[in-house]
């Protein structure tokens, strides 16, 4: 299937053309069962009485709209013959969307919503404990796995023939959308998710995690916008009625490669710092607790050999009697 058949279709991109409700409807289908999913473990959680920050609603609600935004509307159709509306796309659902859902806790939540099996069967529920302590899932959270495969996805895709292969097909595009969010959702959830996960290390060493993608993701921006001749056969040569230049378009791409190395990482600091200060908080209130209970326990011992001295000691002019 040729990418540029459904380009010379398309008028010049503006923002009222992106958000024309169009795009490919397996990702219309996804937002609407991420949504009727976490919706039924919200209202599972009410029935039973019990409550679920509102925050978190809002915040997997931000990310799955993040989706619909760049697959479910023009964006989809301009980022196949387009390199910015491309990167736009790569960008949100590989920087922007996984931020969201992970601080939407939806691991957690399917954790609470679901009932054990009992009875030593394995339901859903046990299903999902034993693959978030899986030796498969320690692995793919390592820092060692995700670092390395977040920089493949940029220069691996982008600098070999593999992104030309992928866009020659429908189900290449999908599979290639569906690899950044889910590059994305295993970078960032041993970072700062506050699901339950294998690896958990301390907050310093998270925030070097975080760090350490930056220069290759500001190099790749750079290269793009310095290249003097397209580096993607695929947006080589855009269809005239969108009005463009290839080069101006790969730079333009690589100018929004650059920013997103940048905006994301202070969004996702900035929620490292907030859940260190929250941790911080937590362990100071459980010294408080211990120390109450210590001086509970020596304050009762000393009352209890206060009481024994009492026991042996007869009172004055008791013996004289």
């Amino acid at each position: 299937m040729g990418q540029h058949d459904h380009g010379d279709e398309l008028p010049p991109f503006t923002v009222g053309r992106a958000l024309e409700f169009g795009g490919d409807p397996v990702f219309l289908i996804l937002c609407v069962a991420l949504c009727l999913l976490y919706g039924w473990g919200v209202a599972r959680l009410v029935r039973r009485g019990d409550r679920w920050g509102t925050g978190r609603t809002v915040s997997f609600g931000l990310g799955v709209l993040s989706i619909a935004l760049v697959t479910c509307t023009g964006v989809h159709d301009y980022g196949m013959v387009l390199f910015s509306a491309h990167m736009i796309q790569h960008m949100v659902l590989s920087m922007l969307t996984p931020v969201a859902l992970l601080l939407g806790a939806p691991v957690t939540l399917l954790l609470r919503a679901l009932r054990p099996a009992g009875g030593g069967r394995r339901g859903p529920r046990e299903l999902l404990v034993a693959a978030l302590h899986s030796r498969y899932v320690r692995i793919v959270t390592s820092p060692l796995f995700t670092i390395p495969l977040f920089i493949a996805s940029l220069y691996g895709l982008y600098f070999t023939p593999l992104f030309d292969t992928l866009m020659e097909t429908r189900a290449g595009h999908l599979a290639m959308m569906c690899h950044f969010l889910v590059v994305g959702l295993v970078f960032f959830w041993p970072i700062m998710g506050v699901d339950p996960g294998p690896h958990r290390t301390g907050y310093p060493l998270r925030m070097l995690e975080l760090f350490a993608t930056m220069p290759f993701h500001a190099f790749f921006g750079i290269a793009l916008m310095m290249a003097t001749e397209p580096m993607v056969d695929t947006f080589a040569d855009p269809p005239d009625s969108l009005g463009v230049e290839a080069l101006a378009e790969q730079s333009a791409a690589g100018g929004l490669a650059w920013a997103f190395s940048e905006i994301p990482t202070v969004i996702v600091l900035v929620a490292l710092l907030v859940q260190w200060y929250l941790s911080e908080q937590r362990q100071a209130r459980r010294r408080d607790r211990a120390a109450n209970r210590d001086g509970d326990r020596e304050l009762a011992a000393y009352n209890a050999f206060l009481a024994s001295l009492e026991s042996r000691d007869p009172a004055p002019g008791r013996g004289n009697r």
